[in-house]
């Protein structure tokens, strides 16, 4: 086993290209760390989960994921879609170069390379829970695993629309604010039952819906308040049907989540949901800015499934 080596999965479109540009200074911070490693450059969407699940095969444990949200969601995938077996071995670094940073948020993540590099040379381990989401797509019921938020109705619209965005070349934050607007203004509210082991806790006409780990999404919006990566649970915000001038209004207030105290938001805890729309399979889901299918939609938290090394608070 490469029980010391380490390898790094770095996605050069992150950050709007930004991470093919600071590749090189990165790497020569971890080498004049005296880290032993192996990089890959990801090449496509998605192939960062096979580059980790061939790596975990050849008997690498430690791992780097360079990118964004988007790139460590997929190493996280890339490990729990095929490999629980190796998870008490596993530990896993980030290097934060993408456009949102959201899990890096929640943590406290330092600004600069150097200091990431240093977090994670410390090792500082942290048990961290992950999201187990179940959705349809097509015909067939997939799974998918998210280590920061998944986003249902319009935030998933959103991130429809940057996700086709950035297939045909376009990023950075013009782009978020873009899909932002032009989704407020198409989108419909959807009428949504949610269960909470086993019992209804919910039910009405519904704008957005988040569920999820962490604190923040799309680049710095609070919508998990007061997630706690290691609980063992789950945070649900849900806004309701809700007039597009208060959203608007109330954007700012989503930066620091002062929004919670609308009338419209109602917030939950739990250790599984069950989310059906109405009519079905019109409900939208995204984990971590992937858009990936549609409801009837089931989600379990892994209590502290993975070691995740982040800086010490």
């Amino acid at each position: 086993m490469k029980q010391n080596k380490w390898y790094v999965i770095v996605n050069p479109k992150a950050g709007s290209n930004k991470c093919q540009e600071d590749w090189p200074e990165i790497k020569a911070l971890m080498e004049k760390n005296g880290f032993d490693f192996e990089f890959v450059l990801t090449e496509y969407q998605r192939h960062a989960i096979r580059l980790v699940q061939d790596a975990i095969e050849k008997d690498f444990r430690n791992f780097i994921s360079v990118g964004g949200d988007g790139t460590l969601n997929e190493v996280i995938n890339g490990i729990f879609l095929k490999h629980q077996n190796v998870l008490p071995d596993i530990k896993l670094g980030v290097i934060t170069v993408g456009t949102g940073n959201d899990w890096g948020r929640t943590h406290h993540m330092p600004a600069d390379y150097a200091n990431m590099v240093e977090v994670i040379k410390s090792g500082n381990l942290y048990s961290h829970d992950i999201g187990k989401a179940k959705y349809r797509f097509g015909k067939e019921d997939e799974n998918r695993y998210f280590i920061n938020i998944a986003g249902m109705g319009f935030d998933a619209m959103v991130a429809n629309k940057v996700n086709v965005m950035k297939e045909k070349g376009y990023r950075g934050l013009m782009v978020y604010m873009y899909s932002l607007l032009t989704s407020l203004f198409g989108f419909k509210p959807t009428r949504l039952v949610i269960y909470s082991e086993g019992k209804m806790i919910y039910s009405d006409s519904t704008f957005l819906a988040s569920i999820g780990i962490c604190r923040y999404n799309g680049g710095g919006m609070m919508l998990l308040p007061d997630a706690i990566p290691n609980d063992g649970l789950f945070d649900l915000t849900i806004i309701r049907k809700v007039s597009r001038l208060k959203v608007v209004a109330n954007i700012k207030n989503v930066f620091d989540g002062s929004f919670v105290k609308i009338k419209e938001v109602e917030r939950f805890q739990g250790k599984s949901f069950t989310v059906i729309s109405d009519p079905p399979n019109i409900l939208q889901l995204e984990t971590d800015g992937e858009s990936l299918g549609n409801s009837p939609l089931d989600f379990e938290v892994l209590p502290r499934a993975i070691n995740m090394i982040v800086p010490k608070i």
